[in-house]
C-alpha cells in the first residue's frame, strides 16, 4: 500500500519544485508546519495591479508529499488569485477528508495526491504549501490594502 502512496509520479513532482528559494523582497509570506511531521513550508509572493500573484518563491522542508504538492503549486501558481487558491484548497481537503474528485482547472494536478485520503496522518503535510501560499496571499493583499483586512477573513 505504501508503494502505491509514493508512486513514480509522486516522487516525480516531489522533484520538481519550480521556483525554490525565497524572495528578496516579497509583499506577503506565509508559513506553515504540519505539526504531526514537521513537514513546513515557507512561501513568498509578490502581486500584480489585479492582486494576482507576479512572482512566487517556495522554500518546502517536507516529506514527498508535501513537496508534490509543492510542485504542483509551482508549476501553476503564476496569475493565481486568493478567489482561486481558496477553491483549490478547498477541493483539494474535500478531496482528501470527503472523497470529491479534487481540484478542476489549473490546480488539477493536484489530484495526483488523491490516494493521500487513505492515510490521515499524511493530510496536514500534503497540504502544506497551499496554505503557506494563501497565507502569503492574504498577507500580501492586507498590506497592499489594510481596508481589504475585513474582506479576506471571510475567505478564510
Amino acid at each position: 500500500m505504501i508503494d502505491e502512496l509514493y508512486s513514480a509520479r509522486i516522487l516525480g513532482l516531489a522533484a520538481n519544485l519550480p521556483f525554490s528559494g525565497r524572495l528578496a523582497a516579497p509583499d506577503g509570506t506565509g508559513e506553515r508546519v504540519a505539526r504531526l511531521c514537521g513537514s513546513k513550508a515557507i512561501v513568498d509572493v509578490t502581486l500584480d495591479d489585479a492582486g494576482r500573484i507576479a512572482t512566487f518563491a517556495q522554500d518546502i522542508k517536507a516529506c514527498a508529499l508535501g513537496q508534490a504538492a509543492a510542485g504542483v503549486l509551482g508549476e501553476v501558481v503564476i496569475g493565481t488569485s486568493l478567489d482561486e487558491l481558496v477553491a483549490a484548497r478547498d477541493a483539494m481537503s474535500t478531496m482528501l477528508k470527503g472523497g470529491g474528485e479534487g481540484p478542476a482547472g489549473r490546480f488539477e494536478g493536484l489530484r495526483a495526491l488523491k490516494q493521500v485520503a487513505d492515510y490521515p496522518a499524511r493530510h496536514a503535510s500534503t497540504m502544506v504549501a497551499v496554505e503557506a501560499t494563501l497565507d502569503a496571499v492574504r498577507a500580501a493583499l492586507a498590506r497592499k490594502s489594510p481596508d481589504t483586512r475585513t474582506s479576506l477573513a471571510g475567505a478564510a
